[in-house]
């Protein structure tokens, strides 16, 4: 339980970090979603850009069984690379974004 509580410390961190940015659009807000009591962790785009609405999921993080899963990323950061150098294990963080049959060759953990 002490390792998943570093995990969400760690999540919650970078997605701060990610959060600073500006958009240059002052009608779309960063959103920050931290479920900790079912391990979801979400960075969102929510606003309107003109008449077009806008609702995208920037950075989608899960904690399941132990591991860290990156389930979206639509930034240009490593974040699986973030994770690890703040502490988290390779083996312990899972490219749910790829295939499953990708991950073996990721150089990260499989489930």
């Amino acid at each position: 339980m002490e390792r998943v509580e570093q995990y969400r410390q760690s999540i919650r961190q970078i997605l701060m970090s990610h959060a600073t940015f500006e958009s240059g659009n002052s009608d779309i807000e960063s959103q920050l979603v931290f479920d900790t009591e079912h391990d979801h962790y979400q960075l969102l785009e929510v606003g309107w850009e003109g008449l077009k609405r806008v609702y995208n999921c920037i950075i989608h993080l899960d904690i399941k069984d132990g591991k860290i899963w990156i389930q979206r990323n639509m930034t240009d950061v490593d974040i699986a690379w973030e994770l690890v150098e703040i502490g988290v294990a390779k083996e312990n963080i899972i490219l749910g974004l790829h295939p499953p049959y990708k991950r073996p060759y990721t150089g990260y953990g499989v489930a």
